[in-house]
């Protein structure tokens, strides 16, 4: 019964996510004033801008219930494993904090640097689901030798989710500065290969790219690493879904600044960021030897 929830907190997790970028994409982060709160109330007007902001508070919270939920579970059906119950207790820790990132950020006015650090927590704490839910499931016997192929894929999944952790960040960073469209054009930046960098929106918005690109070589590299090289199915799905994932994800890159930055284009890159990230994490965690604990 366990595993199910963990299943629903992971996708419930990326949905969080995706209200999260339509909320800030359509311009609602302070469409409720106030917080814990919105107009001084838990059941406002749920309208315009207040429904997708408040909605994604109320997700939130139904996250702040399941979660622990899961991790008792968890904790019942394997209570020999303390490994996975501190685990537990960190993804609570992280969703206590990340609360409190989002009402300081309605409090603050949306400070660059909250905005940016409460998705990295998001995107940690999704990390961390993913850890569980693939260290709870079937165990990895579907190497050959173990060693050369297991450590292949490991390697494949910690470099794919750091990058991908790290071009989210940046790209969280781009957003939240208003950097989006320092480039306007594609796949020149202002007419330039290399863009006049005196600017700190270029920068940034340049350094989103050349890291973009520096993730769909790395990730597409890898994950004809892990198809060609090992027998693993579960790692060969993952990578093949990384590899049609980043594809798509610079796809949506072009799509967002044709369509300048409009919402649907812009919530689905976040989302699949996320999913990109997830992926990596699954397939360097079932390559990881199992601990006693």
């Amino acid at each position: 019964m366990y595993r199910p929830l963990l299943l629903a907190v992971l996708v419930w997790t990326l949905a969080l996510l995706l209200l999260g970028s339509i909320v800030h994409a359509i311009g609602a982060s302070l469409a409720c004033p106030d917080w814990p709160t919105c107009f001084g109330t838990m059941l406002p007007e749920m309208t315009g801008g207040v429904f997708w902001e408040h909605l994604h508070r109320l997700w939130a919270g139904a996250l702040l219930v399941l979660f622990p939920v899961a991790v008792l579970l968890t904790r019942r059906a394997h209570p020999e494993r303390t490994a996975l119950f501190r685990l537990g207790l960190a993804g609570i820790g992280l969703l206590l904090v990340q609360s409190l990132l989002g009402g300081l950020t309605v409090i603050y006015q949306l400070p660059d640097a909250i905005s940016t650090s409460h998705l990295a927590l998001a995107f940690l704490f999704l990390a961390l689901v993913t850890v569980i839910l693939v260290r709870t499931g079937p165990e990895a016997d579907d190497y050959r030798d173990a060693d050369p192929e297991r450590r292949l894929v490991r390697r494949a999944g910690l470099v794919t989710a750091g990058l991908v952790f790290a071009q989210s960040v940046v790209g969280a960073l781009v957003r939240h500065t208003d950097a989006g469209m320092a480039c306007p054009d594609v796949p020149l930046c202002l007419g330039r290969v290399i863009p006049p960098l005196e600017y700190p929106t270029v920068q940034l918005h340049f350094l989103h790219r050349v890291l973009g690109i520096v993730v769909a070589v790395v990730t597409l590299r890898y994950g004809w690493m892990v198809v060609a090289r090992t027998r693993a199915p579960f790692a060969s799905r993952m990578a093949t879904a990384l590899a049609a994932g980043v594809i798509a994800q610079v796809l949506l890159g072009f799509a967002s600044l044709a369509g300048r930055l409009a919402p649907p284009y812009v919530s689905a890159h976040t989302l699949l960021a996320a999913i990109l990230l997830a992926l990596g994490v699954a397939m360097a965690t079932h390559a990881w030897e199992r601990d006693p604990q």
